[in-house]
């Protein structure tokens, strides 16, 4: 299989790339500005946001599937209108696309959220996160969209976060649940959807609920860290306005893969 990965520097993209590569495909891996650094990928860098840039990259790889995962969190046009871009040259070249999409699109609730639960964004990240979901259902409706959670592992932004707040310089929430996957997980979960007919929204998250203050408590077990220096908080003490209680329904998930989704307290074990 000949297989382009848009975002392939960032954690996600990096890991999707060293499975495929593992498995013997044929892999490009696109970057905006830090250079792909795994072997076997041939790197190529693109900005998203430039819509004649997408085309003729997507046109001159001709690749059979996309997995599409750029994002940056305060640039819409990263965003949404990158994925738009994306998912309009992939159905002109006739490759298989798999969009990676993000809890953050719901407002949170006391009940865990379905595949195909609506979007009710309440921040400007997770409303670009819906419109890149709008836009690629329209261009492309055999598209998969793989809606996930906190990524942990090697380099993930989320255990550093964790330790920062062990060590007084952040905060963690208690009243702000996730369900965190490991990057191995979601990226064999992932290359698992590429030849697969699936579309529409999917959850792949862990199936394991914590807040990010338990979750750090967990990475303090882990690392061997002292928690009494654990600093939390509340969202509503903090006068944020964020998601609170979003928990990803996986089940389907887990019944349609053999990848096996491992909750956070097995990964940090």
């Amino acid at each position: 299989m000949h297989l382009l990965v848009v975002g392939a520097s960032g954690l996600l993209g990096a890991e999707v790339c060293r499975q495929a590569v593992a498995a013997g495909h044929r892999v490009v891996g696109t970057y905006h500005s830090t250079a792909v650094a795994v072997p076997g990928v041939a790197p190529r860098r693109l900005d998203v946001t430039d819509r004649a840039a997408v085309r003729a990259l997507l046109n001159g790889v001709r690749p059979d599937a996309v997995v599409a995962t750029p994002y940056r969190y305060d640039d819409w046009a990263v965003t949404a209108d990158g994925a738009a871009h994306i998912a309009y040259a992939a159905a002109e070249v006739g490759a298989r696309l798999v969009h990676l999409s993000s809890d953050a699109l719901h407002a949170g609730r006391p009940t865990p959220y379905l595949d195909d639960d609506v979007p009710t964004p309440v921040h400007p990240y997770g409303a670009a996160k819906a419109a890149a979901e709008t836009a690629v259902r329209a261009v492309d409706p055999g598209a998969v969209l793989v809606r996930t959670s906190l990524i942990v592992g090697e380099g993930s932004k989320q255990i550093q976060l964790c330790r920062d707040a062990l060590a007084g310089r952040a905060v963690l929430f208690t009243d702000e649940a996730r369900c965190p996957v490991h990057v191995a997980d979601l990226a064999a979960a992932v290359l698992e959807l590429v030849p697969s007919d699936l579309a529409g929204p999917l959850n792949v998250a862990g199936p394991e609920a914590v807040s990010r203050a338990e979750m750090g408590l967990l990475v303090a077990r882990h690392e061997g860290l002292d928690p009494a220096g654990l600093k939390t908080a509340t969202i509503a003490e903090s006068g944020l306005h964020r998601p609170a209680l979003v928990r990803l329904d996986s089940s389907r998930a887990a019944g349609l893969l053999r990848t096996r989704l491992r909750g956070i307290t097995e990964v940090l074990a």
